[in-house]
Order: C-alpha cells, then sequence, then structure tokens
C-alpha cells in the first residue's frame, strides 16, 4: 500500500511540474531575463539608442518610443540623459505585434552607489 502511495505522490508531483512550466517559462519571459539585456551607451537622443554589448564590440541601435520608461541611478529621466559609457539594460516588450524597448534602466556606477547608501 504504502508503495502504491509513493508512486501515486511521484505522479502527482510529475504531472504538477508539467502543467506549471510553461506558466513559469512565460513569466520568465514577460519579466526578466528572456526579453532583457546589458551594454554601454555609444549615443541617446532623438529616439534612438546607440549601445554596445558589454564587451564593447557589437553595436546596435534602437527605437526608443516616447512612452519608454528611462531610469538613471533609479529615478525617472529622459533618452537624453544617459551618459556615453555608463552600463544599461535594456527591456523589450511586445506592443502592436513589435517588439519594442519598453524600459531602460542605466545602473548607477559602484563608486556612486556607496556614497548614496545611508550609513
Amino acid at each position: 500500500m504504502r508503495h502504491r502511495m509513493l508512486q501515486l505522490y511521484f505522479v502527482v508531483l510529475a504531472l504538477t511540474f508539467f502543467v506549471s512550466a510553461p506558466a513559469l517559462a512565460a513569466r520568465t519571459h514577460k519579466g526578466t531575463a528572456a526579453n532583457t539585456h546589458k551594454g554601454k551607451v555609444v549615443e541617446a537622443g532623438g529616439g534612438k539608442l546607440t549601445m554596445t554589448d558589454m564587451t564593447g564590440k557589437k553595436q546596435h541601435d534602437h527605437d526608443v518610443p516616447a512612452d519608454a520608461t528611462i531610469l538613471c541611478g533609479g529615478k525617472k529621466c529622459g533618452l537624453e540623459d544617459l551618459k556615453v559609457g555608463s552600463t544599461i539594460t535594456v527591456t523589450m516588450g511586445k506592443k502592436d505585434d513589435q517588439t519594442v524597448v519598453t524600459k531602460i534602466r542605466e545602473s548607477m556606477p559602484r563608486s556612486v552607489a556607496k556614497k548614496a547608501q545611508p550609513k
């Protein structure tokens, strides 16, 4: 009897993972890693962002819609406020069946972040 209960337990456990896996994958895709990328600012302004990957080798451009959220050091700012060479995280999302920039977050340099922390 215990053997059958143990088998039933593992079957239910396996079914739970099988059913919840697509939901977890969809939440991860919408939320973070699957649709974000990090890099460095080359040029920003006029609705356009030019950036490189973290190594500085691959350069690419983004059209940035006016309703995109842009954060500099955790505070709202404009596209023109992004500093050349600063590290950014760009989040992409779907709008009218197109992939567009929804958020740009400029990372605060470590030296500035340490000074900003309350003691």
